[in-house]
């Protein structure tokens, strides 16, 4: 409800809009803060909306993942809004540019809806709703990414929202198949009622299809890198680190806690394989890139395949490894890929381009956006001491422990394509600038501060991993340690 209100605020005062959405973000960081206590305390959540419970009315629900998914939403979303407000306000000061202060009107009170629709939706415990949440971040993230203006940012943001569309139609019609079998919504109540047939895997798979449509798994991948690429700079870190994550949350979540009695190891292994293809699909794609933000949106495809990887790896274990990896290459991936992206338009702001040959100079120019892109090159690759590396720790873990070798070397082979794409940019930012280069616009110092806060915090996720994880196992379809061998 916070961000909704202040989303409202932000709507009919304007000129608000930048310091309400900092007040949700500190509200919001208290409220999420206690919730994990609660959770680490007493354990998964229920709480029925005014008194009246499943089936007559909706309920919510956060365990350990549902805590985390806000955690990670509060971190980003607030970070960006810092960056959001010094953006446009600068380049409004510095271009004089009146589009860039109409853009900032509706930019706050559609942020804050996207802030409440992704909290609803990792609290939803009933699959209309689910729908009803999925388009409202669906919606609110189309009108964000056209904000941008231009030719290329409109065709791709209606490209985004046609494929939007398509993916909620067939998340409804699935919903719809499932109501007509159990008369009931909830997803607890409908875990219950579930057998094996016609009418629970034809369901099962309209939902699973508009969840892989909405996660941009290849091969169905091709609306991301535009929509992506043309957005400004804060709405793409935005689109990439978060939603992105909302729709394989559910996925994920529902997969374990609704169609378990459905979903038989061989669909687990045919999502492992998409996964698999779009870590080695996106990582190529990324490789051949000319520009910064493109590299960087083809790197979202590649990585959201690891989290598919993950999903026969739970089914194969006994513990939470897979399901710990999975989610904490959520966190790790969120916090990282925003300060990429972050990164990536500080260069766009003080070159006016992001070609990569013709980034000659950019290490020394702003020397912090470098850090901080490197930083996040290095928890995406997996590499010690960050949050990526203990994800890929428990996914590797999980997959040597069930003995499923495959999936192993397209985690280490992910990781070196990572560091290939990563190294052939940071190495162009250290060749010296040409004379015939234009100097660099100034960059406010702030804008690299946050990136550099984000990809600080990927990296120490690396030292706090048993608090995080011992969190995860609040509702998780396994129990049981982690980490073995004395981590």
């Amino acid at each position: 409800m916070l961000p909704l209100v202040c989303a409202l605020g932000a709507f009919m005062v304007p000129r608000a809009g930048r310091w309400l959405t900092l007040v949700a973000a500190a509200g919001l960081s208290l409220i999420t803060w206690d919730m994990a206590r609660v959770a680490l305390s007493h354990g998964a959540q229920r709480y029925p909306l005014a008194g009246w419970g499943a089936p007559l009315g909706i309920e919510l629900y956060a365990d350990g993942a549902a805590v985390l998914m806000l955690a990670l939403t509060v971190t980003v979303m607030g970070s960006v809004s810092l960056y959001a407000g010094e953006y446009f306000s600068s380049k409004h000061r510095h271009q004089n540019g009146s589009a860039h202060e109409g853009r900032a009107v509706f930019f706050w009170p559609l942020w804050l809806f996207l802030w409440c629709g992704l909290n609803a939706l990792f609290l939803s415990a009933d699959i209309f709703n689910l729908y009803v949440t999925l388009e409202l971040v669906g919606l609110a993230a189309v009108t964000l990414a056209a904000l941008e203006g231009g030719p290329g940012a409109l065709l791709a943001a209606t490209r985004y929202l046609l494929v939007s569309l398509l993916a909620s139609f067939c998340f409804l019609l699935g919903v719809a198949v499932l109501y007509a079998g159990a008369a009931t919504l909830d997803i607890e109540l409908l875990r219950q009622s579930m057998t094996p047939g016609p009418l629970a895997w034809a369901g099962v798979s309209f939902m699973v299809t508009g969840l892989l449509i909405k996660t941009a798994v290849f091969p169905v991948h091709f609306w991301l890198p535009p929509a992506h690429a043309q957005a400004s700079t804060p709405v793409s870190a935005v689109l990439s680190a978060l939603v992105v994550k909302a729709s394989f949350y559910l996925l994920f979540r529902l997969w374990f806690d609704l169609f378990s009695a459905v979903a038989k190891p061989p669909s687990a292994e045919f999502l492992a394989s998409l996964g698999a293809a779009a870590v080695i699909w996106g990582s190529i794609q990324a490789l051949r890139q000319e520009r910064l933000k493109l590299l960087v949106a083809y790197s979202t495809v590649a990585q959201v395949g690891y989290l598919l990887l993950a999903i026969p790896l739970v089914h194969a274990t006994n513990d939470s490894s897979g399901w710990a990896g999975c989610f904490y290459w959520a966190l790790s991936h969120g916090c990282a890929k925003a300060a990429m992206f972050l990164a990536a338009g500080n260069l766009l702001w003080a070159a006016g381009h992001d070609r990569i040959a013709e980034l000659g100079g950019a290490a020394k120019q702003l020397g912090l956006s470098m850090f901080a892109f490197l930083l996040a090159a290095v928890s995406l690759a997996g590499l010690p001491p960050s949050g990526g590396f203990i994800a890929k720790w428990l996914l590797l873990s999980a997959s040597l422990a069930s003995g499923q070798w495959e999936k192993a070397v397209v985690l280490v082979l992910g990781g070196l394509l990572t560091a290939a794409y990563s190294v052939r940019v940071l190495r162009q930012a250290f060749v010296p600038a040409t004379a015939s280069e234009q100097p660099p616009r100034p960059v406010p110092r702030l804008l690299e501060w946050i990136a550099v806060s984000l990809s600080l915090l990927a990296l120490l996720l690396g030292f706090y991993a048993n608090p995080i994880v011992r969190l995860l196992q609040v509702g998780a379809p396994r129990a049981g340690q982690a980490f073995t061998g004395g981590l």
